[in-house]
């Protein structure tokens, strides 16, 4: 025999409250949803028609009839909880048998890895007798403060005079006079003037490529000196890295910073760099009787220590150039190639002319050892 759902009993004040729960934008989704289920129920709608229209199961729709017969308009504004559950990754047998896992590689456990995944510490407990779920050895994971992460490649040098090399430059930056010039010098190159790929902005549909075999048009050195205090770059193009022409930057440097105290020179450890023709050059440029018939400033070799180019600023300004003028290109000739360079480096200069910005302000994070 049919039997009509029999209407659950509230009051006006009950009713007009779950109204207002289900209208106000700032209720819980879930509380809402209570609402909804004890008002029809109000209405005397069957429980498997309210679960239907409400796409939730006939039991769910019980559970909440009775919580709110039985505590009211609080009972639904509390999540139900089981009474005297406990779970099973708080116990302390399970949590010590993984951090026992953890404090041992996955080689020992005839796991062919170097690092743990979660399937790999469930297995290996499991080969113990311990079920535990991976969502449960992640809370105890993460509850200790472990975390995923990837190992950072940390920029080393092998040179045993390091930081006696190091403290050197910051000693000569920290106290840079006014009329004194500090000179981060390098080469970019060589590189072959051919079609460039690199990251550029494409249209729907659009895929860059690149010829793997490319016949080279020529190749270009560009041998260039930054001035830090200025933000200045000189440069000019090299067919070789090499001895001659590291004093023919010198004399360049010599003649545009001519009336200076102190020119200070700084590059990495590159054979050309310390060889015994360039020490001899700057030996004659610092004698007295160039100083007084030349006007030419004194000058110091500040060698950075080997394999510390990341130490060397001018590689960042490079880094742009080539960002800007090399990647995407594809020059038809090395007369074509150098026209941009030399543009690229001219109206860089000409903004910190005109926007005047020391690169010594960032010698603390450059030189920071």
């Amino acid at each position: 025999m049919f039997r009509p759902a029999v209407a659950l009993t509230i009051s006006c004040e009950d009713k007009e409250r779950l109204q207002q729960l289900i209208r106000a934008g700032k209720t819980p989704q879930r509380v809402a949803l209570r609402a909804r289920i004890v008002l029809a129920a109000a209405e005397g709608r069957p429980n498997s028609t309210i679960a239907k229209a409400l796409k939730i199961t006939r039991p769910t729709v019980l559970l909440w009839r009775a919580r709110f017969q039985n505590f009211g308009l609080p009972g639904l504004l509390k999540d139900a909880k089981r009474p005297g559950r406990i779970r099973k990754a708080t116990t302390e047998p399970i949590k010590n048998a993984i951090f026992a896992l953890l404090h041992s590689p996955p080689s020992q456990h005839n796991i062919n890895r170097t690092s743990w995944r979660l399937a790999d510490i469930r297995q290996c407990l499991l080969a113990q007798g311990i079920s535990v779920s991976r969502a449960s050895i992640s809370r105890i994971v993460r509850a200790a403060g472990y975390t995923w992460n990837m190992a950072t490649e940390v920029l080393t040098s092998h040179d045993p005079e390091y930081q006696e090399k190091l403290e050197r430059i910051k000693s000569v930056l920290s106290t840079l006079r006014e009329n004194d010039r500090f000179c981060s010098i390098d080469e970019y190159g060589p590189f072959a003037v051919k079609m460039r790929g690199g990251m550029r902005l494409v249209g729907p549909g659009e895929h860059p490529h690149v010829p793997q075999f490319q016949k080279s048009k020529g190749s270009l050195i560009v041998t260039a000196a930054l001035e830090l205090s200025r933000n200045q770059v000189t440069h000019f193009y090299s067919k070789a890295k090499n001895t001659t022409e590291m004093i023919r930057l010198l004399e360049v440097l010599l003649e545009k910073y001519k009336g200076c105290d102190t020119l200070y020179l700084s590059w990495d450890a590159a054979s050309w760099h310390a060889s015994e023709a360039l020490y001899k050059k700057v030996e004659s440029i610092n004698t007295p009787d160039l100083w007084s018939s030349a006007h030419a400033p004194h000058v110091e070799l500040i060698p950075l220590p080997s394999s510390a180019q990341y130490l060397n600023v001018i590689e960042s300004v490079f880094s742009g150039m080539a960002k800007a003028i090399i990647h995407n290109s594809d020059y038809q000739s090395v007369e074509e190639a150098m026209a941009p360079i030399d543009r690229h480096f001219l109206e860089r200069n000409d903004y910190f002319e005109k926007n005047p910005k020391s690169v010594l302000v960032q010698r603390e994070c450059l030189f920071r050892g």
